[in-house]
Parts: structure tokens; sequence; C-alpha cells
């Protein structure tokens, strides 16, 4: 594998949003100048970029994300292995302990920022909430919103990052369907409209 990840800039987005490591650690691992990762954390770098997460992406794994976040002096490496982090998924317990249980909504917020494909169902089953609650989170209405803090669903051990993916693919399949189904509405009225002109 190669010394820098994959879609290096959109990694950054996603390691300033979710960790609290340094902007020259961020920026050694990304091969990216440390000014700009301070530029994205300002947001006036990388607007419009998605985050794109490198635990999902067998890039990092958790553990040495929380290393280096106690060391600033420690540079993050890069897994050599997508199937070590795999392996560290499946031995997660179901349970969700009591601790846990409050990180739900701010994973919630997090898959709404980053992800407005999904559904609030789909939400919900990833996070172990309720519909009721995604929604309220999505309406900005829920009762605690001005403390949530966005984290993501997978490090917080939520949910596997075989499941996450999963529900991704599937949340796109929809999104497609839902698109050609508009074009072809839009098809169908175009060609009624042509037909009453031409009348």
């Amino acid at each position: 594998m190669s010394e820098t990840p994959f879609m290096p800039k959109a990694t950054a987005v996603w390691l300033v949003e979710n960790t609290t490591l340094t902007f020259k650690q961020i920026a050694n691992f990304c091969n990216l100048h440390e000014l700009e990762i301070k530029g994205i954390a300002d947001g006036d770098v990388a607007k419009g970029i998605k985050a794109y997460n490198p635990i999902l992406a067998g890039q990092l794994s958790r553990e040495e994300i929380d290393v280096c976040s106690k060391n600033p002096q420690r540079s993050l490496k890069l897994v050599e292995r997508a199937e070590e982090v795999q392996v560290k998924e499946r031995k997660k317990p179901k349970y969700t302990p009591l601790s846990k249980r409050q990180d739900r909504p701010d994973a919630a917020l997090w898959l709404l920022k980053n992800y407005p494909e999904f559904t609030d169902g789909q939400i919900s089953k990833l996070v172990g909430s309720t519909k009721g609650t995604v929604s309220l989170i999505r309406k900005r209405s829920y009762w605690n919103f001005s403390n949530l803090k966005a984290k993501d669903p997978v490090i917080l051990g939520l949910c596997p990052q075989e499941v996450f993916e999963k529900s991704l693919e599937k949340a796109n399949r929809r999104i497609e369907r839902e698109r050609k189904a508009k074009i072809k509405e839009e098809k169908l009225k175009a060609s009624e409209q042509a037909t009453t002109e031409n009348s």
C-alpha cells in the first residue's frame, strides 16, 4: 500500500471532524500541508468534499487514532491489511452498554450530516435508536440537539463497518431507482406537453 491514504483530502476532512488529532498529525498522514488542514477546520478549504472514513476503508485502525490522539508527537500509520480491522469488528458484542447509549443521537446526527441518502429507518437501525428520535434530530427539534456532537457510529462501536457499507449500498440503489423514475416521469410530462402544443 502506498504511504498516502486513498482520497487524502476527504480523509483529512473526516479526521478533522471526528478526532482530536493535531493538524500536523493529520497533515503528515494525508500528505497535505498543515495550513491546508487548518483551512479544512476553518471551513475555507475542501468545501463540498464529503468526509471519507479511513477506518471503514481499512486504512486506519481505531486503536491507532486513540494512541495518536493521546500522543501528539506520534505519527499515524496506515494499516497494511484491511482484514485486520474487519476481524476486530466482528468480535464486538451486540449489547450496547449504558455509556454508549448516549452516543446514539450523536451517531444519528453524524449520519444525517454525512449521508443524506440514508432514510430515518436505516439510521435508526444502524445506531440502535428509534425512527422518531432520528426524525427529531433531522428536524433539529430533538430535546438535547444543541449538545449533540456528530460522531461516527463505527468508531463508537454502534455498528460494524460491513453493516454500514451494506446499508450505504442499499441507500444508493434506492436513490438511483428514484432518479431513474423521476427522469422517466419528466420525459413523459415533456412528451405529453409536446403533444398538447402540437394538437
